[in-house]
């Protein structure tokens, strides 16, 4: 299901023993349960955004768990969807630090195909129960992806919002990325820190002092 660049770093983890039975655990769920997102994209991140595009990495948690939200990207809705509240907050901030207007949509392909790596830590989830797919093994495959990310001989901005995903700061080591930490954007914490980080402009302008395209934020009407 990853046929681009990101399959060669990571093709040894599909092997691992923690793999198989995480593989067997997800097969089981999707076989019982209404699981998101669809079986099919469940590595569009990956598929969206290959390894050697990849420019910012924003960290989720678990995909949302509500029907034909999920589609393999955090915090991304798919068209139809009402915008969770957590991306209305991203929005907000966005209009405040480089004046974006707030779309009338939660869908973030834009950014992916822009080199916005989407990354949730756990990319399966069952209907109505939020990270009812934690502890099951996601974690050490998204973690073999932080520390391939962590090892590109280029600078990539990783933006971390919120306490688990700033738990991954110990493997961000390498001196040419550029990490930003802030609150949540989450309506219980963004005012906590999360508005008025203006993580955006931040991350255009180390993109641009490396000789990098900035990334347009703007998020248009559907």
């Amino acid at each position: 299901m990853i046929d681009n660049d990101w399959l060669e770093p990571l093709k040894e983890q599909f092997r691992q023993p923690y793999y198989k039975q995480l593989y067997t655990f997800v097969k089981e769920e999707y076989d019982t349960h209404v699981v998101f997102p669809p079986s099919g994209d469940i590595f569009n991140a990956f598929q969206a955004t290959p390894l050697s595009q990849v420019k910012v990495v924003i960290l989720g948690q678990d995909p949302y768990h509500e029907v034909n939200q999920a589609h393999g990207l955090c915090f991304s809705v798919l068209p139809g969807n009402d915008t969770p509240p957590s991306l209305k907050n991203i929005y907000k901030e966005l209009q405040e630090d480089m004046g974006c207007y707030i779309p009338n949509n939660g869908y973030l392909m834009k950014w992916a195909n822009q080199g916005v790596f989407l990354l949730n830590t756990v990319l399966t989830v069952r209907q109505h129960v939020a990270n009812s797919h934690k502890g099951k093994g996601w974690e050490q495959f998204t973690d073999a992806v932080i520390r391939v990310l962590n090892a590109q001989d280029r600078p990539i901005v990783f933006l971390l919002w919120g306490r688990p995903a700033q738990t991954k700061m110990a493997m961000l080591d390498n001196p040419r990325h550029l990490v930003l930490t802030a609150a949540h954007p989450s309506p219980l914490s963004a005012y906590n820190g999360f508005f008025g980080c203006r993580h955006f402009s931040k991350c255009n302008a180390f993109l641009e002092e490396n000789g990098l395209a900035p990334i347009d934020w703007q998020i248009e009407n559907l």
